[in-house]
């Protein structure tokens, strides 16, 4: 067992993924019992290759492969789900995500006082993405909130902090990273968010699209707002042995 987990989900990202395992060492230099897992996505790509080289120098560092491309929301799971951490971190692959972020999603997530949260999201500012991406995830991200009123402003973020027993509780589904905040709290956590930063992709290209994000996104949010609604209300407690009561006395006229 780990105290933290570090989860990336990376698709053709050979040429930033050592750079990025190197930050993430050093961000958490100070949790000295953790782990990194990379989930290869099915990359076309060296990635699988260049993380297999680099584990024999780092015993903390863990590779799993899907046999094909499921989608960033799959890899996600398939890594918590490998994973030893009570608490997981997850960020993407492409190096957006600065792994000096990591430390504000882990460490209210360890402090005991914060038991009641479930989830710490990051919300990134001065976003480094082109024009159209920043103005379409505006749009999405707007009118995710007002249907969904879950207080977070950018789900898109990868950077991402939860307790990993209540993420497997979660309903599975594609794209469900993008919804966590809303999900957790669906579930009675507390959701926490942090704001964090975001650089120029290092190399290579999205993977995705405005108009593929778009299109799913649609179904996903009527999706996750048929879930809120649906959400189980009631919740039990469970009742403790009554004391015995002596029989009254009887007394003689």
């Amino acid at each position: 067992m780990v105290s933290v987990s570090v989860v990336i989900p990376a698709k053709n990202e050979s040429d930033n993924i050592t750079s990025l395992l190197d930050e993430i060492d050093a961000a958490c230099a100070s949790v000295t019992d953790h782990e990194v897992i990379v989930v290869d996505d099915g990359s076309t790509d060296d990635t699988a290759a260049v993380v297999q080289a680099l584990i024999a120098t780092r015993p903390h560092l863990r590779l799993l492969r899907h046999d094909r491309s499921a989608g960033q929301s799959a890899a996600v799971h398939s890594g918590v789900r490998a994973a030893s951490g009570a608490i997981v971190c997850t960020l993407d692959g492409d190096g957006q995500n600065p792994p000096a972020e990591l430390p504000k999603l882990f460490t209210p997530l360890l402090d005991p006082a914060n038991a009641a949260t479930g989830i710490i999201a990051g919300q990134r500012v001065g976003r480094r993405d082109t024009l159209s991406k920043r103005l379409a995830s505006r749009f999405a991200n707007g009118i995710r909130g007002w249907i969904l009123n879950d207080g977070t402003r950018d789900t898109g973020c990868g950077l991402k902090g939860f307790r990993r027993e209540a993420f497997l509780a979660l309903p599975y589904f594609d794209h469900m990273h993008r919804y966590l905040p809303a999900l957790f709290a669906r579930d009675g956590w507390q959701v926490g968010h942090v704001d964090v930063s975001h650089r120029p992709r290092g190399a290579g290209r999205s993977n995705y699209n405005n108009l593929q994000r778009g299109l799913v996104g649609i179904v996903d949010l009527m999706g996750v707002a048929w879930l809120l609604r649906r959400r189980k209300k009631a919740r039990p407690s469970e009742a403790t042995p009554a004391e015995a009561t002596p029989p009254a006395r009887q007394t003689s006229a």
